[in-house]
C-alpha cells in the first residue's frame, strides 16, 4: 500500500512538471508577436496558442486526477499536450526568440539608433 503512495506522489511530480511547462510555453505565445511565428516558417500564432491552451488544460486535467478530481491521471490526452509543449519550446520557441520587431525606425549596423 505504501508503494502505491510514493508512486503517486513520483506521478503527481510529474504531472505537476508538465503543467508548469505547458503554462510556459503558452506564455511565450501569447507575448510573442505573431509576425514573428510567420517570419520564423513556423505555424501561425493562434494555432500554437490553441495547442498549448489546450495543453495547459489537460495537464491540469491530469495533475488534479492525482488529487483526487480531474481526469483519470495519466492518458492520451496528457501525453499529447506533454508533446505539445515540448515541440513549442524545443522548436518554436528558438526560433521565434530570434525575430526583432522593429517600428519601423532607422537601423544601424548593431541595432535601432
Amino acid at each position: 500500500m505504501m508503494l502505491y503512495g510514493a508512486l503517486d506522489l513520483v506521478f503527481l511530480g510529474l504531472a505537476l512538471a508538465a503543467f508548469g511547462m505547458a503554462v510556459w510555453a503558452l506564455i511565450h505565445a501569447i507575448r510573442t508577436p505573431a509576425q514573428a511565428f510567420k517570419s520564423a516558417g513556423k505555424l501561425n500564432k493562434n494555432l500554437w496558442m490553441v495547442f498549448t491552451g489546450l495543453a495547459t488544460v489537460f495537464t491540469l486535467a491530469s495533475a488534479a486526477g492525482y488529487m483526487g478530481g480531474g481526469l483519470n491521471r495519466l492518458n492520451i490526452f496528457a501525453i499529447a499536450s506533454i508533446i505539445a509543449s515540448g515541440i513549442y519550446l524545443a522548436d518554436v520557441k528558438p526560433a521565434v526568440s530570434e525575430y526583432k520587431g522593429g517600428s519601423g525606425g532607422t537601423q544601424g549596423p548593431y541595432g535601432p539608433w
